[in-house]
């Protein structure tokens, strides 16, 4: 019976120890867990990462901004565009590409020098054509201020006379004005000249010159 009692004691202790583990050791948090939910937290970028990232984007955005560029280039420039069709199929390289571009470039500016030059030449037309007709309103109004001046008739000697003392007078002033070097030159030389001696007042002074000194040799 002592035995007995020793072992159901003995039982007894080993079983509350059992009991109290248990106990202990539900209480305690998972470490396995812990380690797993670590595992698992978003990996955070080193300053060094970050940068190389931020440089890798930042040359991706310049080489998507020179292709768009060279994209622009071949839809503006209208040669670009007319390939032959032995190299249809081909892309066009950048240099060819930069070099129609250039061509291009100084074709538009040789056709806007042109197009200065004709501008500036029909603006003398017009100034030409507004002389001539300040000249045409001046002798009409002279004609109207003298109804009575066309009864004596002259003779056309006389008309003749004095249509060659006025071109006289013009061609030596046209004469030391106009040069002949070129066609182009002669053209702006002689627009030069109408504009400063054919000016209504320079004309009239002319005119009046000639008529005084025809006048003269009649009477």
């Amino acid at each position: 019976p002592a035995l007995f009692m020793e072992n159901a004691r003995k039982g007894s202790i080993v079983s509350r120890a059992n009991s109290i583990g248990s106990t202990s050791a539900s209480s305690v948090p998972n470490t396995d867990d812990e380690d797993s939910d670590y595992h698992q937290e978003p990996y955070k970028e080193s300053y060094k990462d970050q940068r190389r990232r931020a440089h890798t984007q930042a040359e991706q955005k310049r080489r998507d901004a020179i292709k768009k560029g060279y994209n622009d280039l071949q839809a503006i420039v209208p040669t670009c565009e007319q390939q032959d069709f032995s190299i249809s199929s081909q892309k066009l390289s950048k240099a060819i590409v930069l070099q129609k571009t250039i061509d291009y470039i100084q074709f538009l500016h040789k056709e806007k020098k042109k197009q200065e030059e004709e501008v500036s030449t029909l603006r003398k037309d017009v100034m030409a054509l507004k002389i001539m007709k300040v000249n045409y309103e001046q002798i009409v109004k002279a004609h109207q201020d003298n109804p009575n001046e066309g009864k004596n008739q002259v003779s056309d000697e006389v008309k003749f006379n004095v249509f060659q003392g006025i071109m006289d007078s013009l061609f030596q002033s046209f004469n030391a004005s106009v040069s002949v070097t070129s066609f182009q030159e002669l053209s702006a030389c002689v627009f030069s000249w109408i504009e400063e001696q054919c000016k209504p007042q320079t004309l009239r002074d002319v005119v009046i010159g000639v008529l005084h000194k025809v006048k003269s040799q009649l009477y």
